[in-house]
């Protein structure tokens, strides 16, 4: 079987991390790269050696043969980037957050149903090996009853400033994770605020309550001292506290003693080199549903804005 023939739209920082992956996954070939910063197309070439390069993407799609497309661009031009891969055939890999709104998100979805490809969002805690043991083990002692998540940062970008969507654009991440430790949400109770020194720079923080039962609270504050990403989850007499600000230090424990890190075990959840890319490969290869999906993914984007306005009751549909 050959391998699949690869494309990135988009070259500048959110790419890196999937250049890195595709170049270390033995069933795909990065073919060519699209972006509108011909100095970022130069770079690529002189640094991965891709030398069908285009500053039009459409351009590229239509004279390059490909399996699959990373599209890591801006939120902004994201979804009609999405639609046009999807819509010629392309599994598509859609960088977070998956358009500015739900309804972008939407829209990408009904590309997607009406399309042979599958799509794929790239909301990567879900793919790390040491969040995927840590769930294991919540579902050995019975399932999460409570999880939490901090996502705070000194100030944030520019890009995200002007659109103004803080949860959506860039805390989505620990959203999304309490979402794939504890499932679907049914109540959110939230609180939202500008800091009273940096006007532009929002505060929230969220009570949730999943339909599982399980209790959950995010919180994700800007203009503070340094960024910071943990979560914790617990179980009966399980409890892992971790923090994802420098790689994934966990602290753990079962029945009051500590369990060592190191005696998770990674080679249940496809070993420590496991990530989104080898997931996606698996599931155009066998013909199944990626765990990020543009469906779920809706979900995810919806419980955003229902933080981000201060909303306070059932999750709305």
């Amino acid at each position: 079987m050959s391998n699949l023939k690869v494309a990135i739209i988009g070259a500048g920082g959110h790419a890196q991390g999937h250049f890195a992956m595709i170049k270390n996954e033995p069933e795909m070939d990065l073919v060519a790269v699209a972006d509108i910063d011909e100095s970022r197309l130069a770079h690529t070439s002189d640094e991965h050696g891709v030398t069908a390069l285009f500053t039009d993407y459409r351009e590229m799609l239509e004279k390059t043969a490909l399996d699959v497309v990373y599209v890591e661009t801006f939120p902004g031009p994201l979804t009609d980037i999405v639609v046009d891969c999807l819509e010629a055939g392309l599994h598509t890999s859609v960088e977070k957050p998956p358009g500015v709104t739900s309804d972008d998100t939407r829209r990408m979805l009904e590309a997607e149903r009406k399309s042979s490809a599958k799509a794929i969002v790239s909301l990567n805690r879900r793919y790390f090996p040491t969040v995927l043991a840590i769930k294991n083990l919540l579902n050995e002692h019975g399932g999460p009853v409570h999880v939490a998540a901090t996502y705070n940062k000194p100030q944030a970008s520019e890009r995200i400033r002007e659109v103004g969507h803080f949860i959506s654009l860039d805390a989505i991440h620990h959203v999304d994770l309490l979402r794939w430790l504890a499932g679907d949400v049914a109540e959110v109770y939230a609180e939202a605020w500008s800091a009273p020194t940096h006007p532009s720079e929002m505060r929230h923080n969220a009570v949730l309550k999943f339909t599982s039962g399980c209790g959950g609270v995010m919180m994700s504050h800007y203009a503070v001292g340094y960024r910071i990403q943990r979560f914790e989850a617990h179980a009966e007499d399980f409890s892992a506290y971790v923090d994802m600000t420098r790689g994934q230090n966990a602290e753990i424990y079962i029945e009051g003693e500590p369990f060592p890190q190191d005696g998770l075990d990674l080679d249940a959840v496809g070993g420590p080199d496991f990530n989104e890319t080898r997931h996606f490969v698996e599931c155009i290869r066998n013909d199944t549903t990626p765990w990020s999906t543009l469906e779920d993914a809706v979900k995810t984007m919806r419980l955003c804005e229902a933080i981000e306005t201060g909303h306070k009751g059932p999750l709305p549909a």
